[in-house]
């Protein structure tokens, strides 16, 4: 088996201990983000590895370099400085970055990924200081294969791609998009124990359709107008087989794809390499378990609720399929649950007997249905909607901020004692409404979550907790579950058995206080929880490559392979 990478390997002794066997020599161990302990390098290892001199005389240790950055992380004014001042930590030394993101994880989740993020792809190119990933282009991707061999990690076991087509509620972001897969590696680390010296960020540039990236002098993508069609697949073709040749236990996460695209990648691929796609699954899964929580805390069951998607984009098809598979799967006919899910867009409520895109067809309600109903126009309204369908429920996945308004509101409060209202648009500036409006709006009566982080509400001397219906409880601990059990394909049930596993965890810790989603803090212990749930799923489903875990202690299995940011004993190597 070839070492983990051409520079360095990590081995075990004798004892069973492990140390990094390194084959390299002075500064450029300091220049290589995995391999640089910085002031933590021991005397001897100075000596012996060519450090001697190089170094401030100091012995530091893992925690005494945490304080030293942290300080340096508070100076920092605004969030996008820090965003820049981790990510320069995490180019100049990996383990450390990693080490403090974990100590200070729900502090600093909002700035390495939502909504800090969406500011820094938008500003990608102004922003760039060093290379990550691999990118692949109209440039390159004829020689697909060779571009995957520079690749200096020999074991990849996560990717995640994006073409950026559809970044957050930000839209086309041409190359900045790469800082997604950035972002989402680095909640895959530190969230679900995938350890980064087997991951790989991936920026499919296939071109941009803004005209201001392109005539930027300092845009940084290949400057041409989007590949479509057969081009665009032919493309993404190359892509994959490179990556399943080089990598073949690889998984890999599409990510940020538009709705032209993303079915059909996810469709096209999920056979031939354990893949997902995020914003279709992965929101799902997420939005599914927040509605399960709520039902509970509402002593009702997700079959008696009536539910709005609003939003018709890769996100919101996610939620609404996620959504009626969970009404059959609790003994709802197929039909019926079809019924209860009424899904918008922008010109109103999906029906059959009107025109849209045809992977919205499977959600549109027959036109008999609502024949009886009392609308001003052809196209029931989001209004409409929820007086003449009688919702309890309505999800925000439109990316249109404060559409949630108030006669919105106090149409659904009059349905429901208890309505469950989600404004989950990315990134805040997005979100379809205010939870401290809504509460406000409905006395304190809706049971509200967000997909962006926002404060706990007081109203009327009460405590409301806002749950983020984040993706991070669904992605790390399906992935690292997926790349464990080395799965030959990631099905919908492994990623529904996900949102269930997250829905359990959180009425068994939270619901009492009236959390309807966990708190960020604990999302490593969730990802073990979700990826304890999709293990046994693919043993069932007979997609898991290594049958043998069918005999172990899965938890205890999982946390002893959940990688902790950590300084190994450095030998030189031959």
């Amino acid at each position: 088996m070839p070492p983990l990478s051409p520079y360095f390997d990590i081995k075990k002794d004798a004892q069973g201990n492990e140390y990094m066997e390194v084959y390299l020599m002075g500064i450029a161990l300091m220049r290589l983000v995995l391999t640089n302990k910085g002031t933590a390098f021991t005397q001897e290892e100075r000596i012996a590895l060519g450090l001697d001199g190089l170094l401030p005389p100091q012995v530091n240790t893992l925690s005494q370099q945490i304080l030293r950055v942290y300080r340096g992380y508070q100076r920092q004014p605004t969030s996008i400085a820090k965003y820049q001042y981790l990510r320069a930590l995490q180019e100049r030394s990996e383990i450390l970055f990693y080490a403090l993101l974990e100590r200070y994880l729900e502090e600093m989740m909002p700035i390495v990924y939502t909504p800090t993020v969406g500011q820094a792809v938008q500003e990608y190119s102004s922003l760039y200081q060093n290379a990550r990933g691999l990118s692949f282009s109209p440039l390159n991707i004829d020689r697909a294969q060779s571009v995957a061999h520079n690749y200096p990690w020999n074991d990849v076991r996560t990717i995640v791609a994006t073409d950026s087509s559809a970044i957050l509620g930000i839209g086309d972001q041409g190359y900045g998009g790469l800082a997604i897969s950035i972002g989402k590696l680095a909640l895959y680390t530190v969230g679900g124990g995938v350890s980064p010296f087997h991951t790989m960020p991936v920026k499919l540039d296939v071109g941009t359709d803004r005209l201001d990236l392109i005539n930027d002098e300092f845009y940084l993508g290949v400057r041409q107008r989007r590949i479509r069609g057969k081009g665009y697949l032919e493309f993404i073709d190359k892509f994959v087989d490179a990556i399943t040749t080089r990598w073949p236990k690889a998984i890999i996460q599409w990510e940020d794809l538009s709705k032209e695209v993303a079915f059909t990648v996810l469709d096209r691929y999920r056979d031939k390499v354990a893949s997902f796609n995020d914003d279709i699954q992965g929101t799902g899964a997420v939005a599914l378990a927040g509605m399960l929580s709520a039902c509970r805390l509402k002593n009702e069951g997700l079959s008696e609720q009536r539910i709005i998607v609003y939003g018709a984009g890769a996100g919101g098809a996610g939620v609404a399929s996620a959504i009626i598979e969970g009404l059959v799967r609790e003994g709802v006919q197929r039909e019926a649950a079809h019924s209860q899910v009424f899904v918008l867009d922008s010109k109103g409520l999906l029906v059959d007997d009107r025109a849209m895109d045809v992977y919205k067809e499977k959600f549109a309600q027959p036109a008999a249905s609502i024949k009886d109903w009392n609308i001003t126009g052809s196209i029931p309204t989001l209004l409409e909607t929820i007086e003449n369908g009688n919702v309890t429920a309505l999800l925000g996945l439109s990316g249109h901020p404060n559409s949630f308004t108030q006669p919105i509101v106090k149409a659904i409060s009059q349905k429901t004692t208890r309505p469950i209202i989600f404004p989950l648009s990315n990134p805040t500036a997005s979100s379809e409404g205010i939870p401290a409006d809504i509460l406000e709006w409905t006395s304190g009566r809706a049971i509200v979550a967000t997909g962006s982080p926002f404060p706990d509400v007081e109203h009327n001397g009460n405590t409301y907790p806002i749950g983020q219906g984040n993706n991070a409880f669904i992605f790390p601990g399906l992935g690292f579950a997926a790349v464990l059990c080395e799965a030959k394909k990631i099905t919908d049930d492994m990623v529904s058995t996900a949102a269930y596993a997250l829905a359990e965890y959180t009425a068994a810790n939270h619901l009492e206080n009236g959390r309807i989603y966990p708190p960020v803090s604990e999302l490593q212990e969730v990802s073990i929880r979700v990826a304890v749930r999709v293990i046994e799923c693919a043993l069932r489903e007979g997609v898991a490559g290594k049958t043998e875990l069918s005999d172990r202690d899965l938890d205890a299995y999982l946390r002893s392979r959940f990688w902790r940011p950590r300084y190994l004993p450095f030998v030189r190597g031959q």
